[in-house]
């Protein structure tokens, strides 16, 4: 395993109020601090240092880039915490799949559970897994690869990187879950998440967060 090397970025915020902020967090950093002080360099410490008290409210991997929301409070990260359990936050990732889906928009439906003796790798188990919905649309293809909307309806991790390496289609550059081919096809892993939607806790304003997708395709 490669040694962590978070990139340099500095931090990126796409929207700050009293209550919450929301980051465009690059690939290659941790969304929380790793085992060992050589992993403590993550996207919730960068965002306390410029706002103290931030607070993590979910998760994206280290690989992924995207929107990344945090709480200002312990009050608010209760609040923010439920709409996600609740499924009231509306997510898109944008991502970069070998191959094209036919049909080329659907839904995946597999139940994910821990690969204990692979951990963090997550596998597909029809008996014991937790529900698990995708929904997926394709935006353009080009040669060998397709460039696909996500939409998570449910929020176990690795989801979309399980499921889209299940149906024949991994995401380029996953380490993880994509063949050869795939995983060399592009140096980061293309995924990223490209669009928070929900009301505010506070106010009740819809908030619509988008962030560019930072990668092309290959």
């Amino acid at each position: 395993m490669n040694p962590y090397a978070p990139p340099p970025d500095p931090l990126v915020v796409v929207h700050v109020d009293a209550s919450l902020l929301v980051i465009d967090k690059p690939s290659g950093l941790l969304s929380v601090p790793g085992r060992g002080v050589d992993k403590a360099d993550c996207a919730v410490s960068r965002a306390d240092a410029a706002y103290p008290g931030a607070l993590t409210v979910h998760r994206l991997d280290m690989a992924t880039s995207g929107l990344l929301v945090l709480a200002r409070s312990k009050e608010m990260q209760a609040a923010l915490s439920g709409l996600f359990e609740r499924g009231e936050v509306t997510k898109n990732y944008i991502a970069d799949v070998w191959g094209a889906p036919s049909p080329p928009a659907g839904e995946i439906d597999l139940p994910l559970i821990t690969d204990w003796p692979n951990r963090p790798r997550q596998k597909v188990d029809h008996d014991i897994g937790k529900p698990s919905r995708t929904r997926y649309e394709t935006l353009s293809v080009e040669g060998k690869c397709a460039r696909l909307k996500l939409t998570p309806l449910t929020g176990r991790s690795h989801q979309l990187r399980v499921h889209l390496a299940e149906i024949g289609h991994p995401i380029l550059g996953d380490e993880l879950y994509a063949h050869d081919a795939a995983r060399l096809a592009a140096p980061r892993l293309h995924l990223h998440a490209a669009r928070l939607a929900f009301r505010h806790p506070v106010t009740g304003d819809k908030l619509d967060l988008v962030s560019d997708c930072p990668f092309e395709m290959p």
